[in-house]
């Protein structure tokens, strides 16, 4: 048995089809960890999630925020923007079953040692306080409140953790920091103007910014972290800890997956011209 991590797949069914076939993936035998982002921008959208309902016994999904803004919108909340082209789940006979299913997967997953998230975990969080925290996101998720939830999770602030925050501005920020983060200050302010390898600003209210894998963390030495959402960084961290696997497939560049047991990257050219 191989358990495989794969980056932000974002509706490229065809590339991650193909990535599955270079690896020999079998159902039977492996597993596939997803860090989000299945959908969105991609040529098939549709595919890529029925794929992953259709294996859900022998896959782990995190959401990513291009899942979540699916979900907004499946909830009637959200604005479209120009590069969304999540119609076709949307329109789907079989929609409800699989944003049923969607918005039952976690923000963490964690299996021993072994973290995964959409956008990683920010320094000032320990592991053990980080599941909890999406925890109470994945609870609201799945209660009747969702609609309360997704009208409130658009939006840039708080952009620093307080474990004194309470309500929507809490589960807001939580949500930001698994799905959203890139560069931060030390203090876990989020720069959200950042999108490149390199932050816009040296400093953020005062505070230096850098990448948040950058600063020293509250992990476990043993813990490592597997994450997506960053292409510009295409999957560079210099860190044996932190593995990105966003490599920009959706942007012509190429899908990653890495296997735990083997510590073996694997990837795919994604040329969309």
């Amino acid at each position: 048995m191989t358990t495989y991590v794969i980056g932000d797949i974002q509706g490229c069914y065809a590339d991650f089809s193909a990535l599955l076939t270079q690896v020999n993936f079998d159902p039977q035998h492996d597993q596939l960890w997803s860090v989000g982002d299945l959908i969105n921008r991609g040529s098939d959208n549709l595919a890529t999630l029925r794929w992953f309902y259709a294996h859900r016994s022998v896959v782990k999904v995190v959401l990513g925020n291009h899942d979540l803004h699916l979900l907004a919108h499946h909830a009637g909340v959200g604005k479209k923007s120009r590069s969304d082209n999540f119609e076709d789940i949307l329109e789907a006979q079989d929609a409800n079953t699989l944003l049923d299913w969607l918005v039952q997967q976690p923000l963490m997953h964690r299996k021993g040692p072994l973290l995964m998230t959409h956008a990683g975990i920010p320094p000032c969080w320990s592991s053990d306080e980080a599941l909890g925290y999406a925890a109470e996101v994945a609870d609201i998720l799945r209660s009747p409140r969702r609609i309360e939830f997704f009208k409130a999770m658009y939006g840039n602030e708080p952009y620093r953790w307080s474990p004194h925050l309470r309500g929507l501005a809490r589960l807001r920020t939580i949500t930001n920091y698994f799905t959203r983060m890139r560069h931060c200050t030390a203090s876990a302010g989020l720069d959200f103007a950042s999108k490149g390898a390199a932050a816009k600003a040296a400093t953020l209210c005062g505070e230096m910014l850098r990448p948040w894998f950058e600063h020293p963390h509250r992990l476990r030495p043993n813990e490592r972290l597997f994450f997506g959402h960053w292409a510009s960084l295409e999957g560079k961290t210099d860190s044996q800890q932190f593995i990105g696997l966003d490599t920009g497939c959706v942007w012509g560049r190429c899908l990653t997956v890495y296997a735990i047991e083997n510590d073996q990257y694997f990837s795919h050219g994604c040329d969309h011209s």
